[in-house]
């Protein structure tokens, strides 16, 4: 079943790119951006998280959270968060392969890997907005901040 749009976002625990534990509904009284992403080292997923880095987390309210979610190991996180720069969490959703972007609905089953998706979460909980694009189809990281302005 797919996180929706009005519904309380399923709850989760993975660890980070350092090994620290990040639950979901640990961070409620702040606004989440959600985003799920294939694999670290691939171009689209690197100009995506580029983007977020250059051109959202600066500007972001304080009250706003970014948590990059992927297949990927913790390892990995760490060593490709290091050489980009990226200090928001890439949180690994290594094992159980897969369970928290089976749950939002965004698992590719036939790759392994996550889909494009992107859930902004309201300070309650609530997905207020998402969207998914498939593999190869980066989001535009501009609209994050437009639609967080509305919520």
């Amino acid at each position: 079943m797919a996180a929706e749009v009005g519904a309380v976002a399923p709850d989760f625990e993975l660890k980070d790119q350092h090994g620290a534990p990040v639950r979901l509904s640990g961070l409620r009284g702040r606004r989440i951006v959600l985003v799920f992403y294939p694999l670290a080292f691939s171009r689209v997923c690197q100009g995506e998280l580029s983007a977020i880095r250059d051109e959202f987390v600066g500007s972001a309210p304080e009250d706003v959270q970014v948590l990059a979610v992927s297949v990927d190991s913790m390892f990995s996180h760490r060593v490709w968060a290091d050489q980009e720069g990226f200090t928001f969490p890439l949180l690994s959703d290594f094992w159980p392969h897969g369970e928290v972007a089976r749950s939002y609905g965004v698992l590719d089953e036939e790759k392994g890997v996550a889909l494009r998706g992107t859930f902004i979460i309201d300070a309650g909980g609530v997905v207020r907005w998402k969207i998914v694009n498939e593999i190869g189809a980066a989001r535009d990281v501009v609209e994050y901040q437009s639609v967080l302005d509305g919520i």
